[in-house]
């Protein structure tokens, strides 16, 4: 094949039954699909994938200046670029009223199973249910569920030790 810059003709020719074309249109589409590769420089983020920490290896934790709007790092009480002081926010684990909420739906499993095992049992003799309750009711659901709720009222105390 010929390419018209190197004084042939534009003539194409079939090699295996592919249509080969001319290097120079090959160079032109060549240079258009792929990215020019640029200096490496430490000032730009985009080469180096996010900033990275005195070791490099693992990436420092950023935040953007409430002021200036620029990107520092996370540790920093002062802005560098605007001087600003930049106030710290602490957000608190877990929330303050989820212990409790688990504490309480807790209680109320288990008072639900001491009344399931109160009638279903035939202690209300005055008030007797007028449906048959199954003997596996009494036996088995009513204590699984006074347990359900003991352990979800002592996970409510764990979670409101441990905020």
């Amino acid at each position: 094949m010929v390419c018209p810059a190197r004084g042939g003709s534009w003539n194409r020719e079939k090699t295996h039954g592919f249509e080969l074309l001319p290097h120079s249109y090959w160079h032109v589409h060549h240079a258009l699909l792929t990215l020019p590769e640029a200096a490496f420089s430490l000032n730009q983020e985009a080469h180096l994938g996010g900033f990275m920490s005195a070791i490099g290896h693992q990436a420092m934790e950023m935040r953007q200046c409430a002021f200036c709007g620029k990107r520092i790092a996370a540790h920093l009480r002062q802005c560098p670029f605007c001087r600003e002081m930049v106030p710290q926010v602490r957000l608190s684990r877990s929330l303050s009223g989820a212990g409790r909420q688990h504490v309480r739906r807790g209680l109320l499993y288990m008072l639900l199973a001491g009344v399931i095992y109160y009638f279903a049992a035939g202690y209300a003799k005055p008030l007797e249910v007028p449906v048959t309750i199954q003997p596996a009711v009494i036996n088995y659901l009513a204590p699984l569920l006074f347990l359900g709720g003991l352990g979800l009222s002592l996970y409510g105390f764990f979670l409101k030790a441990k905020s």
